[in-house]
């Protein structure tokens, strides 16, 4: 008898722990749904479109293809213009593209892809995604492929370019959206390409041009006109439209900070992942929370 009650008693704590651990389970799992949904950054725009900034490792002289330095910069400056970024040293992945509205692709030779980062591009770009290439980016192995997602690319390896020399831009477009505030200036000592693989199908439109400065490495490609900044729209079979925007120069870091070249880079942004073209360059923060005491915290600068 002293067994059966101490076996039933010794029961009865078993199943009061069980039920009270079940209890705890919806607690448990939301609590951990809790610690997955991160508070906001302080100043960003919940509803702003979604930008991946697909960067690279430095490469070139001091100040030149400084892909490391332009994550740093713009995934802050993005965030101040209201988008919300998200980035990396290496090419996006699947679940990196699944809510991203606009890739910037500022790396070295772009082109070279594995066939994971290919497929998750390729499937990207069938549903609408945009892109933004920004000088060597569109460069590769393969240009045809490359043309296919960004209207033009450069074949890796090829002499096709100036080395460091003024580009003068003539604005081909001055009504487009894009080129709102970009007159006809000359951006010093940067590169440009001339001997370029351009997308068989879809839609590009050229904004500006340049007369290939008398460099060495441009060779009797001196003087022609090439385009340096465009659009291109296409659809892949099966997909929906998309959009990329091209920035061939990028050489020189310093040339990102012209006032005229960043307003362009953000309307082309903005038009890429099909938003309102101003809508990076209008954005207006929100008041700053105000700080104990009532004193507003400063504003993000």
């Amino acid at each position: 008898m002293a067994f059966t009650r101490f076996t039933s008693t010794r029961l009865r704590i078993r199943t009061r722990y069980l039920l009270l651990s079940l209890a705890m389970v919806p607690l448990f799992v939301s609590g951990q749904a809790a610690e997955q949904r991160a508070p906001l950054p302080p100043g960003q725009n919940p509803n702003g479109m979604h930008i991946y900034l697909w960067a690279g490792l430095k490469s070139h002289r001091e100040g030149q293809h400084d892909y490391p330095q332009f994550l740093a910069d713009w995934s802050k400056f993005l965030t101040q213009r209201g988008a919300v970024v998200d980035g990396a040293l290496h090419g996006p992945r699947a679940a990196d593209l699944e809510h991203t509205d606009v890739v910037v692709i500022y790396k070295g030779d772009a082109g070279y892809l594995s066939d994971a980062q290919k497929a998750a591009l390729d499937e990207y770009v069938k549903r609408g995604g945009g892109l933004v290439s920004i000088h060597d980016s569109l460069c590769g192995p393969d240009p045809v492929y490359f043309a296919s997602l960004v209207g033009g690319a450069k074949k890796h390896g090829e002499v096709n370019y100036t080395l460091d020399a003024p580009i003068h831009y003539t604005v081909v477009d001055k009504a487009n959206p894009i080129m709102k505030d970009m007159s006809d200036i000359t951006i010093p000592d940067d590169e440009a390409f001339f001997s370029m693989t351009w997308a068989k199908t879809g839609t590009l439109h050229v904004l500006a041009t340049t007369e290939i400065p008398g460099t060495p490495s441009a060779g009797n490609h001196k003087g022609e006109v090439v385009p340096q900044i465009w659009t291109y729209e296409h659809t892949v079979p099966g997909g929906q439209p998309a959009r990329a925007f091209v920035w061939m120069q990028g050489h020189i870091y310093a040339n990102f900070s012209n006032d005229q070249i960043r307003k362009t880079l953000l309307r082309g942004i903005a038009w890429a992942g099909k938003r309102p073209v101003d809508e990076l360059v209008n954005y207006v923060p929100p008041p700053p929370p105000p700080r104990r005491g009532g004193t507003p915290s400063p504003s993000p600068q």
